[in-house]
C-alpha cells in the first residue's frame, strides 16, 4: 500500500494583524455581502496609531500611482466673448445643424463636425439643437421620444471624456444666434506634432 504524501495541515491559522483586518475591511467594503455575513470588527486604534487608518496608508501610494490623469477641463466662455457675440463684433467661424437627425446621427455629426471644426483651426463653433416642439407625440413611447431631445442631450455627449481633447467650452447662444436652441462651443486649439 501507497503512503499518503500530503503534507499534514497547521493545527492552528495564524491571526490577522491590525494592518491586514483593516485593509480587508476596506477593501471588503465595496463588495457585496453574502446574506448573513458581516464585516470584521476593527480594534480600536492604539494611542500611537497616527490620525489616519492604516488601511487608507497602504492603499494610498498604489491607487494613486495607477490612477491614469482625466480628461481636461471644461471651461466656460469669458464675459468679454459673450458681450461681444451679442453684441455682433466676433464672428462665429462654423456651425452645425443638427435639426431633423436621430440621436444616433445627430450623435456621429457633431462628433465628426467637431473634429474637422478643430483641425482646420476653427476656434468657435455654434451648434444648432433647436428648441423642441411643444406638440403632442401620440405615439410617443419613451422620453428619448419627445421634443427636444438634442437640445438636453447635445450638451452631455460635449462633456464626454472623449471629445474633451477638442471641446474647451460651451454655452447656451444669444438671442442672435439661436437662444436656447443653440449652444456655442469653443474649440481647444490642435496640438503640435
Amino acid at each position: 500500500m501507497k503512503e499518503a504524501t500530503e503534507r499534514p495541515r497547521p493545527s492552528r491559522l495564524r491571526r490577522l494583524s491590525d494592518e491586514e483586518i483593516a485593509l480587508w475591511a476596506e477593501f471588503a467594503k465595496g463588495v457585496a455581502r453574502r446574506r448573513g455575513a458581516s464585516l470584521p470588527t476593527l480594534p480600536p486604534p492604539s494611542p500611537s496609531a497616527p490620525p489616519e487608518t492604516a488601511a487608507a496608508s497602504l492603499l494610498a501610494p498604489s491607487v494613486e500611482s495607477r490612477k491614469p490623469p482625466g480628461p481636461p477641463s471644461l471651461a466656460p466662455l469669458e464675459r468679454r466673448l459673450k458681450r461681444d457675440l451679442a453684441r455682433g463684433r466676433v464672428a462665429v467661424d462654423t456651425a452645425i445643424d443638427l435639426h431633423g437627425m436621430t440621436q444616433a446621427e445627430a450623435h456621429r455629426a457633431l462628433r465628426g463636425f467637431l473634429v474637422y471644426a478643430q483641425s482646420q483651426g476653427h476656434r468657435l463653433a455654434i451648434v444648432v439643437t433647436g428648441k423642441g416642439g411643444f406638440k403632442s407625440r401620440p405615439n410617443a413611447t419613451s422620453w428619448f421620444d419627445e421634443p427636444g431631445v438634442l437640445r438636453r442631450l447635445v450638451p452631455h455627449w460635449l462633456r464626454e471624456a472623449d471629445l474633451r481633447g477638442v471641446v474647451l467650452g460651451f454655452e447656451e447662444a444669444g438671442r442672435a444666434h439661436g437662444g436656447a436652441g443653440a449652444l456655442y462651443v469653443r474649440l481647444r486649439r490642435r496640438e503640435r506634432r
